[in-house]
């Protein structure tokens, strides 16, 4: 065919509905089969450039997909608007020829005059270079990026290149290497996702080697979120290619992210030793690195909480480290300050254990680590109060008051672009505060990091707010339901006596009431004055935890249907009416079991039991003796005892997370050696 040159932005069809008609079935099987002569008589009967498919294609979009070459010669010479139409995904032939990989010579010509057509996008942003490489075709993509070596580094509407896919896809058949020995302008990569970033997510080191040999320039790209490659390999903890990288590309420890952080910063974030090693090997002065905030890798490890690289920091040199441990940020903030911050509970703990760190420092805010852990505490408090309702209207006015101007207009001066609108991300400014993390965090620092203060403090200071009128109600009804269960769980008691543990339960029991009482009297042993103190004390027992219960479920009902003023009040009685009912009725269990065991030759079981009995009786003890005090002192009571409780649970935690990984690699490298011996 003739080559057939149209000016192509001025030609670009697309598919108009009112306008176009769809190709019946048997003109679409001619141009499939490529029946050149059947199809131009019967094509001469319609308007060729308006017929389409429902997708949008062309007449000339099914010759070409076919790979009908007479019929697409035939339509590009008599028709050359066909060469500029689109379908509704805003594909050209081109597109279409490159994703089927049918370059024919009447493709070839038709490029070759009307080069612009390798450069156009369809709706994804892809040029048909992308669709090539997507599909996997190598012939395509060699001709194509031949055409335009710059069309390998173009960035569809996910800001990523054909390279990028390349590497993405983990092509095998050569496509990779066709992109990258092309002889392409310089920084033609200007911006976008970076082909060495994809190699990285795939941890793929031998593309990275490949990439590393025939274009080194792009081991330098930076990425606008992602920063260079460094930076992106340290944030994934790809050990193998921060130690390439660090051969290839050294410099790049030296540059900033878009958050103003180092790679090695990155590398403390992701709570890898090994990547901070190697980054220690090559630049060992670890003081030059600050980010935009003013914070060494001491302060980006605490801060996020990476126990494990605090730990290996605090046991590096000490000159090394020594202006680490208490360097300060621009806020004026020590490592110390940002773990507490945080609630991250094991920087703390390893930061305050080291006698070399600064407890008392104050930041720009007068504030020492104890005092931001105590404020910390009060935010959980206060949070964990709330509803999820209240939280998320509480951010949505967060997030409105930062979002807009002072002068309460929206920005005009910049542009939104529609490719980034799916990248909004939520504030960062506004957090919830992990409650047992700000809870440990103050409990670690008030045995640690405590200022020295009277006793008469956490007295005077603590004070009982009351409940509100929701809480007052959910207790009120609460504590109803467990009185119920208290008084039928008595009743029943009272009604089947227990019995001793070596007689058999015959049916003769069941007849009749003379017949049970006579052998309930018989075989009990309520002969024997222990036996009969026993029942006296339980049945005492029953009796005093039903009624207890029963009264306390009926002041429930009256302040519950009537008058609530007094509804706190009556919830601290009825609570201890209740307690002392469920404490009761543990007594009584406790003479029912001595009841039973009292005829039976099992001493060890009863010992058992008499101990176990006795120990929980002292427990539940010292948990009523909380029921009777009134709530302030309860409060301050809990107060106290809450940083010994988390404190002590935390230590439990972290010696088992410690203590387990340790030992279990201790048995594996004792196995390894054994079997070394023996072989």
């Amino acid at each position: 065919m003739y080559p057939v040159e149209i000016n192509i932005q001025e030609n670009l069809t697309t598919r108009n509905d009112d306008q176009n008609v769809l190709m019946d079935r048997f003109l679409y099987e001619y141009v499939k089969e490529d029946n050149i002569v059947t199809f131009k008589s019967c094509v001469q009967k319609h308007s060729p450039d308006k017929l389409v498919t429902p997708s949008g294609n062309s007449l000339l979009h099914v010759a070409v997909s076919y790979g009908s070459d007479k019929i697409a010669d035939y339509l590009a010479e008599e028709f050359p608007s066909l060469i500029t139409s689109r379908n509704d995904q805003d594909d050209t032939i081109l597109h279409v020829a490159a994703r089927e990989g049918r370059l024919s010579n009447t493709i070839k010509t038709l490029v070759g005059s009307n080069p612009s057509l390798v450069m156009l996008e369809n709706r994804k942003g892809n040029i048909p270079l992308h669709d090539a490489v997507i599909r996997g075709k190598k012939e395509a993509v060699a001709w194509l990026v031949c055409k335009d070596p710059g069309a390998a580094y173009y960035n569809n509407n996910t800001q990523k290149s054909p390279l990028y896919l390349a590497v993405e896809s983990g092509h095998k058949n050569g496509i990779l290497d066709d992109l990258l020995n092309i002889e392409a302008c310089s920084g033609a990569l200007q911006k976008g996702k970076s082909p060495v970033h994809a190699a990285i997510e795939q941890r793929n080191k031998d593309i990275l080697e490949k990439i590393g040999k025939a274009k080194p320039e792009l081991l330098r790209f930076k990425d606008e979120e992602l920063g260079n490659s460094l930076h992106y390999a340290s944030s994934m903890g790809y050990l193998d290619g921060v130690r390439f990288l660090l051969q290839k590309f050294p410099y790049g420890a030296n540059e900033r992210d878009q958050e103003g952080n180092y790679p090695i910063h990155l590398a403390c974030k992701n709570d890898s030793v090994d990547l901070v090693k190697e980054f220690m090997k090559v630049f060992p002065y670890p003081k030059e690195f600050l980010n935009a905030k003013g914070q060494n890798i001491l302060h980006v490890a605490a801060e996020n909480g990476q126990g494990k690289v605090v730990r290996h920091i605090l046991k590096l040199d000490q000159k090394l480290i020594e202006p680490l441990l208490n360097g300060i940020d621009e806020d004026g903030n020590t490592p110390l300050h940002l773990a507490t911050q945080s609630g991250q509970s094991n920087a703390a703990f390893a930061l305050v254990r080291d006698k070399r760190v600064e407890r008392s420092i104050v930041n720009n805010a007068n504030k020492t680590p104890y005092d931001i852990a105590e404020e910390q505490s009060k935010i959980a408090v206060n949070q964990y109060e709330k509803t999820d309702e209240m939280l998320a209207e509480e951010r949505k006015q967060f997030d409105s008051k930062n979002n807009t101007p002072a002068d309460g207009t929206q920005r005009q001066d910049k542009a939104v672009d529609p490719k980034k609108q799916h990248k909004k991300k939520p504030s960062k400014d506004y957090k919830l505060v992990d409650y047992y993390g700000a809870m440990t965090t103050l409990s670690i620092l008030y045995f640690h990091a405590r200022p020295k203060k009277s006793l008469q403090q956490p007295f005077s200071s603590s004070q009982g707010k009351p409940p509100r009128k929701e809480e007052t109600k959910s207790r009120i009804e609460n504590l109803l339901v467990v009185a119920v269960l208290v008084a039928g769980v008595t009743f029943s008691g009272a009604i089947q006596l227990p019995q001793l543990k070596n007689i058999s339960n015959s049916s003769e029991h069941h007849h009749d009431f003379n017949v049970t009482s006579t052998v309930f009297h018989n075989n009990t042993a309520f002969d024997s004055p222990t036996g009969s103190s026993l029942l006296d004390g339980y049945l005492c027992l029953d009796v005093w935890a039903l009624n207890t219960s029963v009264v306390a479920a009926i002041i429930l009902l009256w302040t519950n249907l009537n008058d609530v003023k007094f509804a706190p009040f009556v919830v601290w009685f009825s609570s201890l009416m209740v307690g002392g009912a469920i404490y009761m009725m543990c007594l009584a269990f406790f003479f029912a079991v001595s009841i039973a065991l009292g005829g039976s030759d099992y001493g060890v079981l009863a010992i058992i039991i008499i101990v176990v009995g006795v120990v929980f009786f002292l427990a539940q003890t010292l948990l009523y003796i909380q029921w009777i005090l009134p709530p302030s002192v309860n409060q301050i009571l809990e107060g106290m005892l809450s940083y010994h409780v988390y404190f002590l649970s935390f230590l439990f935690l972290f010696y088992s997370w410690r203590w387990l990984p340790d030992k279990l690699s201790e048995l594996k490298r004792g196995r390894t050696s054994k079997e070394s011996n023996s072989g």
